[in-house]
C-alpha cells in the first residue's frame, strides 16, 4: 500500500512538474506561459512533449468557404499554415480568415478538443470489446475474471448496471440502456483523466463538447418518453385548467434546462480546475519576473506541493462527473420511461373551494 501511494505521489508530482516545464518552453517560443484562457482553449494543434517535432502536430482545416459571388467550395489543407500560404486565406491574430471578398460558411477543421474527444470514446469502446471479447471465450463467465482490467471492467460494468441503471429505470427497461451509460461514463472519464497529462486538452473542458453528450441524453430521454410522461408535461391529469396555464410552461422549460445544467455543470468544473492548476504553478514565474531567481525557487515549492495536491483531486472529480452525468442522465431517462401506475381521477375545481 505504501508502494502504490508513492508510486502515486511521484507521478502527480512528475505530471506538475512536467506542466510547469512546459510552460517555460511555451515562454522561450515567445508565448506567454500565464495565458490562462490561450492555455485552456481548442487549438488547430496537438500539443506533445515539446522534444517531439517541436512540442506541437497541426491538425487539417476543413472549411467551407464563400466567395464573394455566394458561391461556396470545399476547401482542405493540411494545417493553417498550409491554408495561409493559399490565395483564399490568412492568418490575422492567430486566426485563419478569408481573403478577397469571401468568407468562411463553415469551418469543419480538426481540433485538439475534438481529437481528445475521439480519444476518449475511442479507448471507451476498445476497452470494451476487448473485455466483451474475453467473455465470449469463457473468461469471466464460465471461470473467475483474469487480469486488473478485466477485474476493474467488471466491477465498472456491474456499478452503473445495477447502482445507475437498474436503480433509476424500470427493471424491464433499464438493461436496454447499459450500453449507453457505460460508453458515456468510460469516455468522460477517460476525456477528464486525458486533461491531467501536461502537454494534452481537457475536451470536456470545451462547452460544445458537453453540450453534445447532453444533446445525446436529451434525445435519448425524449424518444423514451411514455403517454404518462407527455401527458404530465402537457395536461397534467386531476388538475384544474388554470393551474395547467401555470404548471405547462414550467415542464417545457424543464424538458430543456437538465440538459443544460448536465452541459454546464460538467464543463465548468472541468475547466475550472484546468485553470487552477494552471494558475497557481503560473505563480512560479510571476515571483521569477519580480523576486528573479531565489523568488521562484521559493513559491515553487510551495506551488508544486499544492499542484501534487490538486492533480490528486482532480483524478477524483475526473471520476466523480463522469459519473455524475451518467447518474443524471439515468434519471432523467428514468422519468420519461417509467410506467405510472395509479388511478388518475378528475380533479373538480369545485372541490378546491
Amino acid at each position: 500500500m505504501i508502494q502504490t501511494l508513492r508510486r502515486v505521489f511521484l507521478t502527480l508530482l512528475f505530471l506538475s512538474v512536467s506542466t510547469s516545464n512546459t510552460f517555460a518552453a511555451e515562454e522561450k517560443e515567445g508565448g506567454s506561459p500565464l495565458d490562462v484562457m490561450g492555455t485552456v482553449a481548442d487549438h488547430d494543434y496537438l500539443k506533445i512533449p515539446h522534444f517531439i517535432n517541436g512540442g506541437k502536430i497541426y491538425l487539417p482545416r476543413l472549411i467551407f468557404l464563400e466567395d464573394a459571388e455566394g458561391n461556396t467550395s470545399f476547401k482542405a489543407f493540411l494545417s493553417t499554415k498550409s491554408a495561409a500560404k493559399s490565395d483564399d486565406f490568412e492568418v490575422v491574430d492567430e486566426i485563419l480568415v478569408a481573403t478577397n471578398g469571401g468568407k468562411i460558411a463553415f469551418d469543419l477543421s480538426i481540433t485538439s478538443h475534438l481529437m481528445y474527444f475521439w480519444f476518449g470514446m475511442i479507448l471507451a469502446v476498445w476497452f470494451t470489446v476487448a473485455m466483451s471479447r474475453r467473455y465470449q471465450k469463457g473468461v469471466g463467465k464460465d471461470v473467475e475474471p483474469k487480469g486488473t482490467l478485466q477485474n476493474i471492467f467488471e466491477v465498472l460494468f456491474v456499478f452503473i448496471r445495477d447502482d445507475v441503471a437498474r436503480a433509476n429505470i424500470d427493471d424491464h427497461k433499464a438493461d436496454k440502456y447499459v450500453p449507453y451509460f457505460f460508453t458515456m461514463f468510460m469516455g468522460i472519464a477517460f476525456m477528464n483523466l486525458f486533461g491531467l497529462l501536461p502537454w494534452a486538452a481537457t475536451a470536456t473542458a470545451d462547452l460544445t463538447v458537453t453540450a453534445t453528450l447532453a444533446l445525446m441524453t436529451f434525445v435519448i430521454t425524449q424518444f423514451s418518453g411514455t403517454k404518462d410522461y407527455w401527458g404530465h408535461i402537457f395536461w397534467f391529469p386531476g388538475v384544474p385548467t388554470w393551474v395547467r396555464a401555470i404548471l405547462t410552461p414550467v415542464e417545457i422549460l424543464g424538458v430543456f434546462t437538465k440538459p443544460f445544467a448536465l452541459a454546464i455543470r460538467l464543463f465548468a468544473n472541468m475547466l475550472s480546475g484546468k485553470i487552477m492548476i494552471i494558475a497557481i504553478l503560473g505563480l512560479i514565474f510571476i515571483f521569477a519576473e519580480l523576486f528573479g531567481t531565489v523568488g521562484a525557487y521559493g513559491i515553487s515549492v510551495v506551488s508544486v506541493t499544492l499542484t501534487v495536491v490538486l492533480y490528486a483531486l482532480k483524478v477524483f472529480v475526473g471520476l466523480l462527473q463522469a459519473y455524475i452525468f451518467t447518474l443524471l442522465s439515468a434519471v432523467f431517462i428514468g422519468m420519461a420511461a417509467e410506467d405510472h401506475h395509479h388511478d388518475e381521477e378528475e380533479y373538480h375545481v369545485e372541490h378546491v373551494s
